[in-house]
C-alpha cells in the first residue's frame, strides 16, 4: 500500500530546516566547545545548568531529564568532569539512592572561559540574521513545542528495556 504523506510541504519544509538549523548549530557550538575549553556539548550542558543554580549542585537524575540523556552516558560524562577537578560527586543529602552532582570553582572558571565564545557564535550564526520580533516568535515558538515534547514521562522514570530472548538453536 502506498504512503500517503501526514505532513504538508510546509510542515515538511519546517521540519527539515529546523534540523538543519539544529546540526548546523551543534556542529559549530561543539567545535567551539572544544577549542575554547576542551569540553564536549555534553560537558558543557552539564556544567551550564549547574552554574544556572545558586548552590552549583544538582542531582543527576535531574540533569539526565533536562538534557535528555541516558544515565550510563550522563554518568561518563560527570565522571570525565570530575577527572578533570570540574564537578564532584556527593550522596544525595534528601535522597539516599540519588547522586548529586556539583560545580567546582575550576568548573565555574573553565564555563567562565567558553561563555563568551559562546555567546558570540549564538549571537552571529542564529540570532544575526532576525530582528526582535523574530526572536521572541522563535523563544515563544520553540518554549511551547518544550513544554509539548516535556509532557512525555521523563527517561530517567521510563522503565528499562529487558533484552529480547535468543531463541535456542
Amino acid at each position: 500500500m502506498p504512503h500517503t504523506p501526514s505532513l504538508d510541504p510546509e510542515q515538511l519544509a519546517a521540519y527539515f530546516a529546523l534540523m538543519e538549523v539544529s546540526t548546523l548549530l551543534q556542529h559549530a557550538v561543539d567545535q567551539q566547545l572544544r577549542e575554547d575549553g576542551g569540553l564536549s556539548y555534553t560537558q558543557f550542558q552539564i556544567l551550564a545548568t549547574l552554574g544556572e543554580n545558586p548552590d552549583g549542585r544538582q542531582r543527576m537524575t535531574d540533569i539526565a531529564d533536562r538534557l535528555v540523556h541516558s544515565r550510563s552516558g550522563l554518568t561518563y560524562q560527570v565522571t570525565q568532569l570530575a577527572k578533570a577537578g570540574l564537578v564532584t560527586r556527593a550522596p544525595s543529602s534528601d535522597d539516599e539512592r540519588s547522586i548529586t552532582v556539583a560545580l567546582t570553582p575550576d568548573g565555574r572558571a573553565r564555563l567562565g572561559q567558553v561563555m563568551p565564545g559562546h555567546e558570540e557564535l549564538v549571537q552571529r550564526l542564529l540570532l544575526a540574521p532576525l530582528a526582535r520580533p523574530d526572536i521572541t516568535t522563535l523563544s515563544d515558538t520553540l518554549g511551547r513545542v518544550r513544554e509539548h515534547m516535556q509532557t512525555i514521562p521523563p527517561r530517567s522514570t521510563a522503565p528499562r528495556r529487558k533484552p529480547t530472548p535468543k531463541p535456542a538453536v
